[in-house]
């Protein structure tokens, strides 16, 4: 159990609920020059992006895609394709430029950030250079423990994570935050954790992750029952996390309360960063208010959870990556919800007659 002596201090999240602005952005976008509806779901992400950021002309600024990078215990018992080094090596690869989510950074403008939350490997701090990434150092421990035979964080472990992840945000410019994630074992970890907080059946939420096979995902599936069981007792929200999460997916669940406190717009990737949101929401429902869903991904858990979630991604193009190169792909849609609201003329002042 979290003793309250362990529990970081977590940040205020105020409700959004303003009718009069949400009257506003329905009059604005309502008559625009098109018909009532026609821009689908964008008029509803343009209807959010204003709600939460508190403006009918709402501008994205300096976004900051976020990498929270970990190892897993659980990885030693072959709940993935690849093996734990690959956590390390990715997180290279971010730095270097040549992973995805480097790639579609660069694309979009977006700087990037890897978090050393628990990889199981020393790496040297580096800040920012001409437009290349960081590396931040929040490292609570070289990967957690076998969630397996017992709980993954000791109570100070997962306090520390989330803290450090309040931390992280804090010190981000910006209105804005993408989540990425990169830490092999990791979509096990989502899959306990819907498990557990939601109840949904252990075989219907458990997959493929890096590329298992038929008999790869039945031994997963297993693994993961046994961790459910070794950590039976742990049915609360950070009691869960800590027993069964890993340290990037606690770090994360500490930016996202604190991004949620500061009014910046969430863009949420895949189904571990899912998974830090659904952990975040049951400790503060309203950080829902500010995430946008970037995409239904491939893993059959993610598709799941965003029905706990009661939440509509925006793309579905069967992605299951990660490292947030679906938040980075969805990207361009909320540029374009804020353009619309800002630039795009109304029927009075385009002189555009309405419908008769």
């Amino acid at each position: 159990m979290l003793l309250p002596s362990e529990l970081p201090s977590l940040p205020v999240v105020a409700d959004l609920a303003d009718p009069t602005l949400t009257s506003a952005l329905h009059h604005l976008i309502d008559h625009k020059t098109k018909p009532l509806g026609a821009l689908g779901r964008l008029e509803a992400l343009a209807l959010q992006l204003g709600q939460i950021l508190g403006t009918e002309q709402p501008r994205l600024e300096v976004p900051q895609m976020v990498v929270f990078a970990g190892d897993h215990g659980l990885a030693a018992k072959g709940v993935s394709a690849y093996p734990s080094d690959v956590t390390w090596q990715m997180v290279e690869n971010f730095l270097a430029g040549g992973a995805a989510v480097s790639v579609l950074a660069r694309q979009h403008g977006l700087a990037l950030t890897v978090v050393d939350c628990g990889v199981a490997r020393d790496l040297t701090p580096r800040q920012a250079v001409a437009g290349q990434p960081q590396l931040l150092a929040r490292k609570v421990a070289a990967g957690t423990q076998d969630a397996s035979i017992g709980p993954a964080m000791t109570p100070a472990q997962c306090a520390q994570a989330v803290a450090h992840g309040m931390e992280v945000v804090r010190s981000l410019p910006g209105n804005v935050l993408l989540l990425g994630e990169m830490g092999i074992g990791n979509t096990s970890v989502a899959s306990l954790l819907l498990a557990r907080l939601c109840g949904v059946p252990l075989e219907a939420c458990t997959g493929a992750g890096t590329g298992l096979d038929a008999a790869g995902i039945a031994r997963k599936r297993q693994v993961l029952e046994q961790a459910l069981q070794a950590n039976a007792g742990a049915v609360e929200p950070l009691e869960a996390l800590a027993a069964l999460g890993g340290f990037e997916v606690a770090t994360m669940v500490g930016a996202v309360l604190q991004a949620a406190s500061e009014r910046r717009v969430m863009v949420v990737d895949g189904f571990i960063t899912s998974a830090a949101v659904l952990v975040a929401s049951r400790l503060e429902p309203l950080v829902l208010q500010r995430c946008v869903f970037a995409h239904n991904s491939g893993e059959p858990g993610h598709a799941l959870m965003l029905a706990q979630l009661r939440a509509q991604p925006l793309l579905d193009l069967g992605l299951r990556l990660g490292e947030g190169s679906g938040a980075a792909l969805a990207w361009p849609l909320l540029v374009s919800a804020c353009a619309i609201l800002r630039e795009m003329a109304s029927f009075a002042t385009a002189g555009v007659a309405t419908k008769a």
